[in-house]
């Protein structure tokens, strides 16, 4: 299989509007005959579903939420990136290219970063126009903050809730188009198969989650907007139901995976309290703009952070970095917080916390204005701790917060499987091997508004509407193999949960596949996942039916998916033989505990080829190519 990325010819900068002009058209007409199916209802999808219906497609979307709203994109709190400088300090549509090129460690494809960091300026207008209440300035003006990764301030925000905000300006327009009958929403459903017929992606296999039916749905491309898989290390900063069963499904049906081992590490997250944990929550990349990450000189030191004198402190990150300082970019950051502890400099219980601290913060700015910033991520961390951070700092740790790897795709957003579209997190598009803060929004917005609206077009312009039936041999196959893996995972009635089986697989990973990795970890579990997955399908308890509600079963069927995935995580992480952004592998280091990238042997993303249970997957490489940042030792210091 021969990779080609679709990338047009011509500068950068024109490109995309190059090659919007030369797309074919759907015309208005026509639009009518043409059903989308769209899966996932957060920005990307959301935002995809509501543009497409508007343009006059009949749109099918599907959540397994019970509502759109409460997609996982609402978690999201710092804001969203967009280079329309207005605080006149720098920046500009290539330098928001640049930081996110060398952001990802230089293993992002050019052309489609610059294309996000242009289509950003239209996603803060488009959302302005819904009514998002971005915070403001004194005279009225969008306010913007500093974020990890760039030394300006172009992050849009709504105090701590701006994926919620966003995510309600999504919601409505799509509501609007549901009211229209443009848009057919199907909530508390979930995709459990791609229907694929002659090579082509022509529908989808769902299960009701609350009656247990399975029924399929035809459509004339299929877009996946569900997210990242960061739930594979069980302890994560996604939501619970959050999943790769969509993407691992497409993934089986031809669909090639992008550099899986990329997973990014948070590092302002409340630390782990206790094996009884089943997620951990987030505190939002926007609090080290303010506060001042620190822990003891001296190892050991237990005193409470008010008796330990300034001198008595180590402000690593402002030590190591001090251009960036505080504001370094995540994977950065989360490595550097380990170290610290792994020094035994660590705080609060077992030694696995810094602190973010916001006395001075509070001293310079007052605690109103404190409050007025971060009020609400300070309510959410005191109703999680017992802690009030306007009195003692915050105690945080890293944690895996979002997958950099997803399905591989073309300039147009298509996979290797014609038809079907990964958009948002699904994909690995834009971020390379790391994401800088507040990049999230900003791509699930433009790939949902801007970009898969146009693309989508030029795939529809040259298929027949309406050409595959529900009486195709491939629809009653798909059905059927859905109906099967059920069945059998019903009939296992084995001895163990399947939480127990998740909490080992991420175990393994976080170990492993976590913030760092060696070969012997990751030859260990290329051993062990798949002696656990023979014990899974062999010793699963499932209680109920699958004719009814039965959440055991929802989770089996995604932890079943997860154990392949985590092992092709671990075998794309073995392979690639250097550190590039999160994916950290401890015999590649600079001689200061820096990434050190091998360009001559691995300047490419990595998509693998699925061949079969308990079959070797093939690994084909797109090469990347540098015209306009050539890469360079990322410095952030």
């Amino acid at each position: 299989m021969k990779l080609d990325a679709h990338i047009p010819e011509g500068p950068i900068e024109k490109k995309w509007d190059t090659h919007r002009f030369k797309m074919k058209l759907v015309n208005p007409a026509n639009k009518r005959k043409f059903t989308v199916i769209v899966v996932g209802t957060g920005l990307a999808g959301g935002a995809a579903a509501a543009t497409l219906a508007e343009l006059g497609y009949n749109v099918k979307a599907f959540c397994f939420q019970d509502s759109p709203r409460r997609a996982h994109s609402i978690a999201a709190q710092g804001g969203i990136n967009a280079a329309k400088n207005y605080q006149n300090d720098g920046d500009s549509i290539y330098r928001l290219f640049y930081d996110t090129v060398k952001g990802g460690d230089y293993r992002a494809r050019e052309a489609n970063v610059y294309r996000l960091a242009q289509v950003s300026v239209n996603i803060i207008d488009q959302c302005v126009a819904q009514g998002v209440p971005f915070a403001r300035e004194y005279g009225g003006v969008l306010a913007n903050r500093s974020f990890g990764g760039a030394q300006v301030s172009r992050t849009f925000y709504a105090r701590g809730q701006t994926g919620q905000q966003l995510l309600i300006g999504a919601y409505q327009a799509l509501e609007r188009q549901i009211g229209l009958g443009k848009v057919q929403m199907y909530a508390r459903t979930e995709m459990l198969d791609v229907i694929v017929v002659d090579g082509v992606a022509r529908g989808i296999v769902t299960r009701d989650l609350v009656t247990g039916k399975v029924e399929a749905h035809m459509g004339d491309a299929v877009a996946l907007g569900t997210g990242g898989y960061g739930n594979v290390f069980f302890l994560s900063t996604n939501a619970k139901g959050s999943n790769a069963t969509a993407v691992w499904r497409a993934h089986k049906h031809g669909a090639l995976f992008g550099n899986p081992c990329y997973t990014q590490i948070h590092p302002t997250c409340i630390p782990v309290s206790g094996d009884y944990q089943s997620k951990l929550t987030l505190m939002s990349e926007s609090l080290r703009n303010d506060g001042r990450v620190w822990v003891p000189k001296k190892a050991g030191d237990t005193r409470a952070p008010g008796a330990i004198p300034a001198d008595e402190r180590d402000y690593y990150l402002e030590r190591r970095y001090p251009s960036f300082g505080n504001l370094v970019p995540r994977d950065v950051a989360s490595r550097a917080a380990k170290a610290v502890c792994d020094e035994g400099r660590g705080v609060g219980p077992g030694g696995l916390g810094v602190y973010l601290d916001f006395a001075d913060a509070i001293k310079r700015l007052g605690a109103n204005t404190v409050a007025e910033r971060y009020g609400n991520l300070f309510q959410m961390y005191e109703r999680i701790t017992g802690e009030d951070p306007y009195k003692v700092p915050m105690r945080i740790y890293p944690a895996v917060h979002y997958t950099m790897g997803g399905l591989w795709v073309d300039y147009n957003l298509m996979t290797t499987v014609p038809g079907l579209y990964a958009i948002g997190e699904a994909n690995f598009s834009d971020h390379g091997a790391n994401r800088l803060g507040a990049s999230a929004l900003m791509q699930g917005l433009a790939d949902g508004y801007f970009v898969l609206p146009y693309t989508i077009g030029d795939y529809l312009a040259t298929v027949k509407p309406g050409a595959v039936g529900l009486d195709h041999p491939e629809v009653k196959a798909a059905l059927a193999r859905v109906n099967d893996r059920t069945a059998k995972l019903l009939a296992i009635k084995g001895k163990r949960t399947v939480d127990s089986f998740h909490r080992e697989l991420g175990k393994l990973m976080w170990d492993n596949c976590g913030m760092g990795r060696n070969k012997a970890g990751l030859e260990h579990n290329l051993k062990r996942i798949p002696e656990l997955r023979a014990e899974f399908w062999q010793n699963v308890s499932i209680p109920g039916t699958g004719e009814e509600f039965n959440k055991e079963l929802e989770k089996a069927g995604r932890v079943a998916d997860f154990l392949e995935l985590g092992e092709l995580m671990c075998r794309d992480a073995l392979h690639r033989e250097e550190s590039c952004g999160g994916h950290f592998r401890e015999e590649y280091q600079t001689p200061d505990g820096e990434a050190a990238r091998n360009d001559e042997r691995f300047q490419y993303a990595a998509a693998w080829e699925w061949k079969g249970e308990g079959v070797t997957p093939v690994l084909h490489k797109e090469a990347l190519n540098f015209e306009y940042v050539h890469p360079t030792q990322r410095s952030y210091k």
